[in-house]
């Protein structure tokens, strides 16, 4: 891919309905790095599912303005998030939705996403999809910010996902930004990888820990 640096691409990213397009700014061994003319887009590798050059009308994305976070690192998907710490970034997730807030911590295959709307979200590494970072000087939904201070999350933290959801059971959560009522409830179990999870109904319902992408607690 690397001939395609300061090029045109367009994106086919797993869970994203639309192509990703924008221009191929840094390469590094498990991310990429796009500028779409507005923004720029830090998108792991292991969601890219096709990546092509874009036709010559759709590939005027103008010059790339100064990137938010420092060029000069060794990109890895673990520094971009180091980086991206206590600044306002947008993630892409689960299906279309997007969540605007602060990384405030950073663990060995999860870290922790404080916003507005979801407060502490533990969002597992391997479904982060895209993560764009906000001009320093931007708040979420423009919020002043001592109407929006970042709190990080006060619980103690694990080591791994399946440890710290671990810590969450019998407690009711939320997986998945609650993008499915099956994935809403008491959590009464976290075993060989698998989550009980009781819904509204009563009955038990159990997920992968494969499958889990965020669980935060309202």
């Amino acid at each position: 891919m690397e001939t395609y640096l300061n090029q045109s691409v367009s994106l086919t990213v797993s869970g994203i309905r639309l192509s990703v397009k924008g221009k191929l700014i840094d390469l590094g061994p498990d991310i990429l790095v796009l500028h779409n003319g507005n923004q720029y887009l830090y998108v792991p590798l292991v969601h890219i599912q096709q990546l092509t050059r874009c036709p010559p009308q759709e590939s005027n994305f103008g010059e790339p303005t100064e990137p938010p976070l420092d060029p000069a690192m060794d990109l890895s998907y673990r520094k971009v998030l180091l980086n991206a710490k206590g600044m306002f970034s947008e993630l892409y997730i689960a299906g279309s939705q997007t969540v605007h807030g602060y990384v405030t911590s950073i663990m060995n295959d999860f870290f922790v996403f404080y916003s507005p709307l979801f407060r502490s979200l533990y969002v597992s590494m391997r479904h982060l999809k895209i993560l764009v970072p906000y001009d320093p000087h931007t708040t979420p939904y423009a919020l002043d910010q001592d109407k929006f201070p970042v709190h990080p999350t006060t619980a103690s933290l694990a080591r791994t996902f399946d440890q710290q959801l671990k810590k969450f059971e019998n407690e009711f959560v939320i997986l998945d930004l609650g993008e499915h009522p099956e994935k809403i409830g008491l959590l009464k179990s976290v075993q060989n990888n698998l989550l009980e999870l009781v819904t509204a109904d009563g009955a038990s319902t159990f997920i992968h820990l494969d499958h889990v992408k965020t669980i935060h607690r309202p």
